[in-house]
């Protein structure tokens, strides 16, 4: 069942931590967006911010579930990384000052939405050679507008 994108109001909250139990650097950020049931789940889709550092970009979440997100950007940098729960994925990293290959695991993702929003919040570790990066915990919650 395919429904066409309907105009939500999003509301993310990122937390980024650069070692386990460490204190975390927290972004929240408030957007327009789309939501759109897939054949397999959900997209969210919205305009980044220069809060998010990503400003120009149009960020996409497509849910699988509770198994697996997909997290895209495109415009002034792109980027398409692969968080499934089980798998780890070697994915391209965008940013302002070039692309990396970075390693991505899941922890946890959790999926309560339907055609009239809900929540989505996972969370992932983030790799480079081995060597940890981050973990990141991502929390969104879509509501209609």
């Amino acid at each position: 069942m395919k429904l066409d994108k309907r105009e939500v109001d999003i509301r993310l909250v990122s937390r980024q931590f650069e070692e386990q139990g460490g204190e975390p650097e927290l972004t929240e950020v408030m957007s327009l967006g789309t939501l759109e049931v897939t054949d397999e789940g959900f997209a969210v889709e919205y305009e980044e911010s220069e809060a998010t550092g990503f400003e120009g970009c149009v960020t996409r979440l497509e849910c699988f579930g509770d198994k697996k997100v997909v997290m895209s950007r495109t415009g002034s940098v792109t980027s398409n990384m692969v968080i499934e729960l089980g798998e780890k994925h070697h994915c391209i990293y965008g940013t302002q000052y070039g692309n990396f290959e970075v390693g991505v695991e899941a922890q946890k993702i959790a999926v309560k939405m339907d055609e009239n929003g809900g929540t989505l919040a996972f969370s992932y570790v983030v790799d480079v050679n081995s060597s940890l990066v981050g973990v990141f915990e991502i929390d969104v919650e879509v509501r209609l507008r």
